[in-house]
């Protein structure tokens, strides 16, 4: 009867121990941290596979990060996250594959063209002369492409990158995994702030010095006034966002004025090289002028 008993307080116990174990917060069945490495793997992967088509269709070794310090494109991330958690129900077609990543692609590089317009008062890339496009924030062309990378990100690409993070949990504590995850993400928004802030003195420097007829002209030369009328942030600003740092992280910047019409801001620093390394001369010309 001891021994009964004894196995009974043993069983309540362990079912206690079950109850108050706390089952991890999912978003549709992944992790929040899970979620957060996708984020950091795939901005890393975006900016390798962005450097690349540089080198391919510009012939130079360029910066094509988002941010202004860590090698990440930030979009790739965002793409990825958004088409592994909603595209898992789609794993077996790869027709249902394609439409999705067409959609959810093109959906992200639409917002993510708006949001840099309507906040940076800039334009990170511009398809007004590929066929078929809107706003020339996005263009059939990279929708297809997106839709392409959906069928190779979840049948091939992302089951090793599971097979990856599995392989780091199982080599270090989970406890340390997330640390490590934790800390790529706080530095990834700390960079994004940076880098919002870097970008809005850079192109209001650049709008008021070179007199520019934008449509937020006033506006711009009012706060122009405002942060460079303080020595302390000038001498800031001046030691860490300069043009050469900014020209050289984001080569492609640009934004329209008043007529439409697209102004580059690496004509007005001539004297600084907006890559850094030139490896041939442009192979195809004219038809990848200005892309991305």
């Amino acid at each position: 009867m001891e021994v009964l008993e004894e196995l009974e307080n043993e069983e309540r116990e362990e079912l206690k121990e079950e109850k108050n174990e706390k089952k991890p917060f999912t978003i549709l069945g992944f992790t929040v941290w899970r979620i957060l490495a996708y984020f950091v793997v795939y901005s890393f992967l975006g900016f390798v596979i962005e450097t690349i088509y540089g080198m391919i269709t510009k012939g130079v070794i360029e910066s094509r990060q988002s941010f202004l310090y860590g090698p990440f494109c930030g979009i790739y991330g965002l793409g990825a996250v958004i088409m592994i958690v909603f595209l898992q129900f789609f794993n077996k077609n790869n027709n249902h594959l394609f439409f999705g990543g067409f959609l959810i692609g093109s959906i992200v590089e639409y917002l993510v063209s708006l949001v840099g317009e309507l906040i940076l008062h800039v334009k990170w890339w511009d398809y007004s002369d590929m066929p078929f496009n809107i706003g020339g924030r996005i263009c059939i062309f990279f929708s297809l492409f997106w839709g392409l990378l959906a069928i190779y990100l979840m049948s091939y690409v992302n089951p090793k990158i599971d097979k990856l993070i599995d392989f780091f949990a199982g080599k270090m504590s989970m406890t340390k995994l997330k640390m490590v995850t934790t800390f790529a993400i706080i530095f990834l928004i700390a960079d994004c702030l940076v880098t919002t802030y870097a970008l809005s003195v850079f192109v209001i420097r650049k709008v008021y010095e070179n007199d520019l007829n934008v449509a937020n002209k006033e506006a711009i030369a009012t706060e122009y006034q405002k942060i460079y009328s303080n020595p302390k942030k000038v001498a800031f600003i001046n030691r860490y966002f300069h043009d050469e740092k900014m020209i050289k992280t984001f080569p492609n910047l640009k934004m329209e004025d008043v007529h439409g019409n697209m102004i580059y801001f690496d004509c007005f620093v001539r004297d600084i090289t907006p890559y850094y390394y030139k490896l041939h001369s442009r192979l195809r010309g004219d038809l990848v002028e200005n892309l991305k």
